[in-house]
């Protein structure tokens, strides 16, 4: 049988092509087009028509003789072993980019819906044109779209692309964005109202210092309403507060509380308080932006605030399998260490 009938690999996508060949065998199979007791293709054979190893192709083989789909016999090769398929699930996850935190938000998700659902993985670099160039691709025969709406420019009109989309199967996933319509799930940050919440929380060791500093590139993804936040908390407690756009060494002084977003400006913050022989947490105060297990060792711990992204993966499979669309914010919270 020739692969090119029901196996789709796709260079684009970010999901591992062991899951991408197991996903298209599970698609063949609920479509008729694979039936119990076919033969498929050899190893061999896959990894010269895809140009993909003998150890990927042998995994996706594997994916699914574990699931209980396939079987195989010594000399003969792999055939289908069971054609009925729990497996109803197929979902278009669409991501900004992947950080270190939005792997978290990626593996709690795949854990959480195990082998439940297949999951087509693509990733937008933050690009207007590479998002809606991907969402006009066809996508009628995806049950959910999981999609994060970050952009550096261009993205005004993302809700129009989004709006085109079946909203009874729209999870919008970290940020809930101004003009997409109709009932849709959502799993999202509250930005404004969170980062003020959690510099609240933090004001006991704040109180020492003489400044507050966030740090917010002017070209940059991360939403406007983080200012926001951070300029309502420093009105209403008083504080000193400034934005600016560019870390440089003429920008700290003692007494300062930096807030970074960026892993890049934190480290050069660092950088720069260790070469002006000051000390974190006593002459300069840090909290950074988005918790990471790193951020729990540097410099005996660095202040985080940042939401439970376990928790978001989780809660996204929650409204997947639940079949009905919500909206749930994931609140952030303050993870108090020495370097404030």
């Amino acid at each position: 049988m020739s692969s090119n009938n029901f196996i789709q690999l796709d260079d684009h996508s970010v999901t591992p092509k062991y899951h991408q060949l197991a996903n298209s065998v599970v698609a063949a199979i609920r479509s008729g087009r694979l039936k119990k007791n076919d033969l498929l293709p050899s190893i061999n054979e896959l990894s010269y028509e895809f140009e993909i190893s003998r150890d990927t192709a042998e995994k996706g083989y594997k994916l699914l003789k574990k699931m209980g789909i396939l079987g195989s016999v010594p000399g003969k090769g792999f055939f289908v072993h069971n054609d009925i398929i729990d497996q109803q699930l197929k979902i278009f996850l669409l991501f900004n980019k992947l950080s270190a935190h939005k792997k978290i938000i990626y593996d709690s998700l795949v854990s959480s819906l195990a082998d439940k659902a297949a999951i087509d993985f693509y990733i937008y670099n933050n690009d207007f044109a590479l998002f809606r160039k991907l969402l006009n691709r066809k996508l009628d025969d995806y049950t959910h779209y999981v999609i994060i709406p970050h952009f550096i420019e261009g993205g005004e009109n993302a809700h129009e692309e989004i709006n085109k989309l079946d909203k009874s199967k729209l999870i919008l996933l970290d940020k809930l964005l101004p003009g997409v319509s109709g009932n849709f799930g959502a799993v999202y940050e509250n930005f404004e109202k969170d980062i003020s919440s959690a510099l609240r929380h933090a004001e006991p060791s704040l109180i020492k210092y003489q400044r507050l500093k966030i740090v917010f590139p002017e070209n940059t993804y991360f939403p406007k309403e983080i200012v926001s936040g951070f300029t309502s908390y420093c009105n209403q407690a008083g504080f000193n507060h400034f934005v600016i756009s560019k870390l440089t060494k003429e920008n700290i002084q003692l007494g300062d509380v930096f807030i970074t977003l960026m892993e890049d400006d934190l480290v050069t913050l660092i950088e720069c308080v260790k070469n002006m022989n000051m000390v974190v947490g006593r002459d300069i105060g840090v909290i950074s932006y988005n918790e990471t297990p790193l951020k729990r060792i540097i410099l005996n711990g660095i202040t985080t605030i940042s939401t439970d992204f376990e928790k978001m993966g989780m809660q996204v499979a929650d409204v997947i399998l639940s079949g009905t669309p919500r909206q749930q914010a994931v609140p952030f919270y303050l993870n108090l260490r020495s370097s404030l």
